[in-house]
This record gives structure tokens, C-alpha cells and sequence, in this order.
């Protein structure tokens, strides 16, 4: 007797938490969760503390059933409220705002909460702001933070499916030897915040449940935030430094719906400011690309569409305002149309095929114009569709993803026998012989001379992109249903573990390749443990 979807769907998430090491009775809250609270001003004594806590599709449906408990398991008060729903799945409770006042100090303090009877001890709530204190960099921050288990993270699926960071994992150690010297926060480079630093930090602690992953996070997002345009030419916008407000692609919502979903901050946005930023992306901002892709000589990059695609849908999961999920319908179907039905006539390779001149915002010439795509690029292209996939399970979506893996195995990697044509590889030494290299502009149509003398001229190091590379290679082995491609996808994800070496990961030359390596890289470890799962993880999100 075969079950019904969604049953399926939830006996693989029940499975995938077994594997994960968190207990089903944990998951639907009979077991105490640890809460750990951290003092961040060097104070000490009583401090209001606000916090979120997540939890996956359908295990909470009343915020009143949550308890917080001291050391000895003893209720003690606390202001709890729904913050986040499930409103595209089932509309059960996403996330809850915690508050409370209670002793911390130089020591971590362990708390923990429970959802198996009502809660008998309240507090009023007050705003985010009384619980901050003056910090560096003219920041107001959190006096105390809470910490949860990342058992509990992953399972919640706040920032997506995620898992447990393993210590003995090549990505994960690559990213600590990383953070090692991204942690710091940049006050001086406008471009180290491109490609979303803040949420960066917000996923990596929801696989680590480390404070340092946290407090970065939450330092990173408020000065990200404080720099945001309410007002001018380009509302929605971030000016900092030679980041000017008209400028999209430093526009990012999805660190809004973390921040509040884990942090419970709720200071430093509004429906107006969220719908600026959206509308930002609608409008290209001063690069003009907004829109389907129609002409042939149209001002195109992967980077806007698909951090555009991302902001709409992150948007969406904040409030669930409809127009929101209309734009997200809209924006795949351009995608879709792009890929399948390209205005140079050119036919269907699998990529999002567009100008190299517009691309670089040159002028256009049909003579000289190369015809391709960025494979790096794309993979914000890749990520925007997954996040929309899990939001809408649009059907168009998985064959989109499986053809861009096609085009990146057909097009995409540099062979070695180019390097033996070109007289060199490009590759960084860091990553060793078998280091996988991507074109810096990759084409089904130019000759492969073109490529190498545009390689030749912008693509040195170009594997500094190859980590996030991953993502896209493991995305299109979740969907892909040939088994020879499966197992030409699995032997290049093998081959990019390379590019983890830990010589590759302590270079520093260029700040924001932390957030360009690293925001979507982290779900590849799911994404192996979950090659055969083909439906959303949790219950199914309501249809279009």
C-alpha cells in the first residue's frame, strides 16, 4: 500500500532527525532543550534576555504551551509570543520571541525549555531595545544571548534543511579556518558585506549552536541594518562606504527573517522597509536588470536575478503577504522562459545564456559579443530556486536545477587538457593537482580559444569560487533521476573537496569570498545524506 505525499514527506524528515542524533520525543516537545544564556557586556546580575526559539512544520500550534526552566527543571517566568508561521505549509508556529529577566554572568548559565503543558508563570514583553548596551563600532548590542542546540536548529528547518556541523568534515574545517580570520568584522570594505555576510554567520550557527557563530552573526546584522536607506533616491537600500544605496545587489532580506526567527529581533524592520528593498530588486536599481529576460543585448547578471529571487522569497516568509508569493511565481517562470526559450534563438543549454558585454556593462556588439554564463555566478541563481522550491514546490523547479547541472558538467569545468592548450591551469597550488577549476565565463557557442584568452585576461584563481560550486553540483544530484549522471554529479562533488584545503581556506586577499564560499555551501552535507528525498523537507508548502 503506497502512502499519501505528504505522509512520506514526514516520515523522511522522522528519519532524517533519527540520523541527525535528536530524539523524536524532542521534536515534538516532551523533552527539555538546553538553552544556554551568554553575557556579552561583562556585566553581571539580573539582564533582560530576548530570544528566538524555532520549530519545524507542525509541532507547535500555542505559544502558551512553552515553559523555560532554570537548573533544577523549576518554571520560571517568561514573556513568550509567536514571532514567525508556517503560513506557506500548515500555519503552524515558525519561531517564538522568549523574553525573560534572570542572574548571568561571567559563565555561560543552562537553562532549557519544554512544550508538554501549559505555562503556569508569564511576564509582560517589552522592546528589543532595553536589552541593549552600547558596543564597538557605535553598536548597540544584546547583553545577553541564548544559544540553542544545533540538533534543535537543523530539525527546525529555520534556515532550510541543514545538519549538525562535523568536526571531522572537510567543508566544516575549511570554514573555521576561515572564520578565523573572517570573524572580525569589517568596518573598512563595503564589498567584504557582498553576498549577505549576516546570514552567512546565521546559518553556520544553526549548524554549530556556537556563541562566536551567533554573536558574529548578530554584530554583523545590526551594522548591516544601520547602514539600510528609509529615505532618498533608493529606499531599500544599503550606503556604506563605496556601497552606494542604489546599488541592489547589496540588498539582502533573508538575514531580516533569521535575525528574528533565532534572535527574536524585531528593532530594526518594518513591512515598509522590507517592500523597499523588494521593490529595489524590482527595479534593478541603477544597473537597470529587473524583469524577463527578452532581448538578446539586455543588461543581465545571475547575481541579481538570483539574489533578487532570494530577497522576494525571503520576504515572503517573513510576512506572507500573497503579493510577495505572486512575485516569486513571477520571477520563476522568467527563469524558466530564459532557460528554455533564450531570445538569441540559440536553443536550450541548460544555462541562463546572455551577453558578456551587458554582463560586464559594456556596450553591446552582436560581432564581438561572446554568448555564456557565469558558472559561479549562477550559483545564486541555484540557491534563489531552492529556497523557492521549498517555499512552493513548483514543478518547473527540480528540472531547471538538473539542467544548469548538465551545462556545468558540459561547459562549466575546465578540462585538463585545456590547461596543456593554454600553457597553465589557473589554479590556485592550494587545491593540488585534481582542484576543480570554472571558467570565468563559460559558453556552449565560442570557440574555445575565445574562453581561453578571456580566462587569460579576468579568470586567474577563478577555484576561489569553486566551494560554493558545491551547492549547485548537489542541488542537481538531489533531483537528477539519470543514475550515469548521478554518478558523474557524486564523482565532482568528490573532486571539489579539494578546494576545502585548509591552504585555500587562509586566504585572505579578498574579504568577501567568506560570504561568496560559504552562505549556500553548508547544505551540501544534507544534501548527501538526502539524495533520494524528492519532496519538501516537512509538510509540503500549500500549492500556487
Amino acid at each position: 500500500m503506497s502512502l499519501p505525499r505528504t505522509a512520506v514527506a514526514i516520515l523522511g524528515v522522522i528519519l532524517a532527525l533519527c540520523a541527525s542524533g535528536l530524539s523524536i520525543a524532542a521534536t515534538t516537545g516532551s523533552a527539555p532543550q538546553a538553552i544556554e544564556l551568554h553575557r556579552l557586556d561583562g556585566g553581571s546580575g539580573e539582564v533582560a534576555v530576548t530570544f528566538g526559539i524555532p520549530f519545524p512544520p507542525g509541532k507547535l500550534s500555542d505559544a502558551d504551551s512553552i515553559r523555560i526552566l532554570d537548573e533544577r527543571g523549576a518554571e520560571i517566568p517568561a514573556h513568550v509570543e509567536p514571532s514567525l508561521r508556517w503560513h506557506f505549509r500548515d500555519n503552524s508556529i515558525r519561531s517564538v520571541r522568549v523574553q525573560l529577566r534572570t542572574n548571568v554572568g561571567k559563565q555561560a548559565r543552562r537553562l532549557s525549555f519544554a512544550t508538554d503543558k501549559p505555562r503556569t508563570k508569564s511576564l509582560e514583553g517589552w522592546e528589543y531595545a532595553l536589552g541593549l548596551s552600547d558596543a564597538d563600532h557605535g553598536l548597540r548590542m544584546p547583553r545577553a544571548l541564548a544559544t540553542l542546540d544545533p540538533r534543535w536548529l537543523t530539525a527546525s528547518l529555520m534556515a532550510g534543511p541543514q545538519q549538525p556541523v562535523d568536526s571531522n568534515d572537510a567543508y566544516d574545517r575549511y570554514f573555521e579556518t576561515q572564520f578565523a580570520w573572517a570573524k572580525t568584522l569589517p568596518v573598512s570594505d563595503s564589498t567584504a558585506w557582498l553576498f549577505d555576510r549576516p546570514s552567512t554567520l546565521f546559518k553556520r550557527y544553526v549548524r554549530s549552536g556556537d556563541i562566536e557563530h551567533l554573536r558574529s552573526a548578530v554584530e554583523s546584522y545590526r551594522f548591516y541594518m544601520t547602514h539600510l536607506q528609509r529615505e532618498g533616491s533608493c529606499p531599500g537600500g544599503w550606503q556604506f562606504g563605496k556601497a552606494k544605496a542604489c546599488d541592489a545587489k547589496y540588498v539582502y532580506v533573508e538575514p531580516i527573517l533569521l535575525a528574528l526567527g533565532l534572535t527574536g529581533d524585531d528593532s530594526l524592520h518594518d513591512a515598509a522597509l522590507v517592500n523597499a528593498m523588494v521593490t529595489l530588486w524590482d527595479e534593478g536599481g541603477w544597473s537597470g536588470i529587473g524583469g524577463a529576460y527578452l532581448r538578446k543585448d539586455q543588461n543581465f547578471t545571475e547575481r541579481h536575478i538570483g539574489l533578487g529571487l532570494l530577497a522576494v522569497v525571503s520576504a515572503y516568509e517573513l510576512t506572507g503577504d500573497a503579493a510577495y508569493r505572486e512575485r516569486i511565481r513571477q520571477r520563476i517562470g522568467w527563469l524558466f522562459d530564459h532557460q528554455r526559450k533564450n531570445p538569441d534563438g540559440l536553443g536550450d543549454d541548460g544555462s541562463w545564456r546572455h551577453s558578456w558585454q551587458r554582463h560586464e556593462g559594456a556596450d553591446y556588439s552582436a560581432l564581438t559579443d561572446v554568448r555564456g554564463a557565469s558558472p559561479w555566478m549562477s550559483e545564486n541563481i541555484i540557491d534563489g530556486l531552492w529556497h523557492a522550491w521549498l517555499v512552493t514546490a513548483d514543478a518547473r523547479i527540480p528540472g531547471m536545477i538538473r539542467a544548469f547541472g548538465q551545462y556545468l558538467e558540459n561547459f562549466g569545468w575546465i578540462k585538463p587538457t585545456t590547461f596543456i592548450r593554454a600553457g597553465h591551469s589557473w589554479r590556485d597550488e592550494c587545491s593540488g593537482e585534481q582542484g576543480q577549476i570554472a571558467w570565468y565565463w563559460s559558453s556552449s557557442q565560442a570557440p574555445l580559444g575565445d574562453l581561453i584568452r578571456m580566462q587569460d585576461e579576468g579568470g586567474e584563481y577563478s577555484d576561489a569560487h569553486t566551494v560554493e560550486l558545491g551547492m549547485v553540483v548537489a542541488a542537481a544530484r538531489y533531483f537528477e533521476t539519470d543514475a550515469l549522471k548521478q554518478k558523474a554529479l557524486e564523482s565532482r562533488l568528490d573532486l571539489i573537496a579539494h578546494s576545502y584545503a585548509l591552504e585555500c581556506a587562509r586566504n585572505r586577499s579578498t574579504a568577501r569570498r567568506f560570504n561568496w564560499n560559504n552562505r549556500s555551501a553548508g547544505i551540501v552535507p544534507w544534501f548527501k545524506a538526502h539524495f533520494e528525498d524528492k519532496d519538501p523537507p516537512g509538510i509540503p508548502p500549500r500549492p500556487l
